[in-house]
């Protein structure tokens, strides 16, 4: 599994979103990668009234902000 993580600089409640997730311990790591909407306006479009944004590669399934570390764990089952 792979995580995409839409954000952009200056967001508050991406910041929140971040150390939820690298606070959240998981029985195996998974990688994330980290983009910013910013170098999009196709991104912005889509993403700019809901980041921060967790999308599962493999399944396209998507974690909207305000999540719990709860939410969080069941999102990567």
């Amino acid at each position: 599994m792979e995580l995409f993580f839409y954000t952009t600089s200056q967001c508050h409640l991406c910041d929140l979103a971040e150390a939820l997730l690298i606070s959240t311990p998981m029985p195996v790591p998974i990688p994330v990668d980290v983009v910013d909407i910013a170098q999009s306006e196709e991104l912005v479009e889509r993403y700019g009234t809901r980041i921060p944004v967790l999308r599962r590669k493999d399944t396209g399934r998507e974690l909207n902000w305000p999540f719990t570390r709860e939410q969080l764990l069941t999102f990567l089952q």
